[in-house]
């Protein structure tokens, strides 16, 4: 009876080695992975119109926007080694009321934040910004205007267009 159950025990081990050895079967397929990144840009300006309240030109110099300052996030998808460009411009020439006008370069800007950059509105392109590769950067501009006795009085208007490029 022992020996029957030693033979039994070997059968049942040979059985299990012979079918794991070669009555067993496996099968294996690859699968592609793509995805396509396009390159994408986005402006977020935390106010959309800066205004600059009347003062006397003798004790503030230069008037502060009351939106100051305006918190400006920029998204980019790009090449890892392209540039990141955000410029301004004016939407037309100067500062407009009526048939006066105030010159658009009285109106400049202070930034914070890495590759924000300083300047002074213009009619043509000006940078505001440059970051090489793709992410998201935020930073702040608080934007001036010189003050003047000789200006006209009226209430003055201008667009400045933000363009952010990723190329």
């Amino acid at each position: 009876m022992k020996r029957m159950f030693v033979v039994a025990v070997l059968m049942v081990a040979c059985i299990t080695l012979a079918i794991a050895a070669g009555w067993s079967a496996t099968a294996t397929q690859s699968v592609t992975i793509s995805a396509t990144v396009a390159a994408k840009a986005k402006l977020t300006l935390s106010a959309a119109t800066v205004t600059f309240p009347d003062a006397d030109p003798d004790a503030t110099p230069s008037i502060g926007a009351a939106e100051n300052p305006v918190t400006a996030t920029v998204k980019a998808t790009t090449g890892s080694a392209s540039t990141v460009t955000l410029t301004v411009q004016a939407g037309g020439a100067d500062l407009v009321s009526g048939t006066d006008q105030i010159a658009i370069s009285n109106v400049t800007w202070t930034a914070t934040g890495a590759g924000f950059v300083a300047g002074t509105v213009n009619t043509t392109s000006q940078s505001a910004g440059s970051w090489t590769g793709s992410g998201s950067r935020s930073g702040t501009f608080s934007y001036f205007l010189a003050n003047s006795w000789a200006y006209p009085k009226g209430s003055y208007t201008q667009t400045a267009v933000y363009t952010l490029t990723a190329p």
